[in-house]
């Protein structure tokens, strides 16, 4: 299941992966203080199922991925296959119990929408995680294949993007949803916030700084970690010539630099799989300080990625196959 960028800028989601972590921690916090308050904050199953249009397609579904993976059924009328399939949807979505919301999508009336998703015949269901679009399957499709590609959804959109779902009370009122409550300002915030800041505004070098200021006094900040390992990451890239850094690396396949080079633009690029690769197989043709070299930058591309990443987990056990 690869994410695809719904900003169709192919590059590293830094936004979406930098509040993994505190939009788990707040996700789940917010949990827990409306099981505490009674379903205080939660919504109806009725608002588990909604209908979006291209107008309110940022708000109900961008935006909306932000904090729940957003899960499209594109039909129409007169598609009979889609008659049988939205039913089981609808139904899934409650008994999921806010783990996703399904957004109905009527290609009829919103022919833009089909077109920006590459949709070819329907119905078609994608999902929209943290503002990524992720294909889940095309035409009719019995229920346990159903049931197993929600499972992998809300497993990707837990471990890798911190979204565990949305608190639903039966006895809410349909529409009556409220803000999830605020956790409190962490020891760091202020420091991490003028990290992203920095990012925000193109000050690498400040960002980088801000996320060691962090390191420094708390060295197992998972997001200081990770964040720094990106500023790091465009750090390095920064005012490099792609073509000149490609053409050195298909040049030179025995110049670790180069190949380092070559990969930290593939994983700017979004093409994380091309990355790792060219990494391991640097790692099978070198020996000695070569070989560490290449294996600590393919680490760092690791904590850029996330370690929970099917790629990078996917790409540990290569690395293992390589080195021994």
């Amino acid at each position: 299941m690869q994410p695809r960028n719904m900003s169709m800028s192919g590059v590293v989601d830094l936004a979406a992966v930098k509040a993994a972590q505190e939009a788990k921690t707040k996700a789940e916090q917010a949990r827990a203080q409306a099981a505490r308050e009674g379903g205080a904050g939660a919504i109806s199953p009725a608002d588990l199922v909604i209908d979006v249009d291209e107008a309110g397609f940022e708000r109900d579904v961008l935006q909306r991925s932000a904090e729940v993976p957003v899960v499209i059924d594109f039909w129409a009328e007169w598609c009979q296959p889609c008659k049988q399939l939205s039913p089981v949807l609808e139904r899934l979505a409650v008994e999921y119990n806010g783990r996703f919301l399904l957004a109905k999508i009527d290609v009829d009336a919103n022919q833009m929408l089909m077109q920006q998703f590459g949709i070819q015949g329907i119905p078609a269901v994608f999902a929209v995680v943290a503002g990524q679009a992720l294909p889940l399957f095309q035409g009719a499709a019995g229920e346990a294949q159903i049931r197993q590609t929600l499972d992998q959804l809300v497993q990707v959109a837990e471990q890798r993007f911190g979204l565990t779902g949305l608190v639903v009370d039966p006895e809410a009122d349909p529409g009556g949803a409220q803000a999830a409550p605020e956790r409190p300002a962490g020891p760091y915030d202020a420091l991490l916030e003028a990290a992203v800041q920095a990012l925000d505004s193109g000050d690498l070098s400040g960002a980088v700084q801000a996320y060691k200021n962090v390191l420094s006094e708390d060295p197992g900040n998972e997001e200081a970690t990770l964040g720094l390992a990106q500023a790091e990451l465009l750090q390095r890239v920064q005012g490099v010539d792609p073509q000149q850094v490609r053409r050195d690396a298909a040049e030179k396949p025995a110049d670790v630099q180069a190949q380092i080079a070559a990969a930290d633009l593939d994983l700017v690029g979004g093409h994380v799989e091309d990355a790792f690769g060219r990494l391991i197989e640097t790692v099978g043709r070198t020996v000695g300080d070569d070989r560490d070299t290449v294996r600590m930058r393919l680490l760092e591309l690791f904590e850029v990625v996330g370690p929970e990443d099917p790629r990078v987990i996917a790409a540990r056990r290569a690395l293992a196959r390589a080195l021994f």
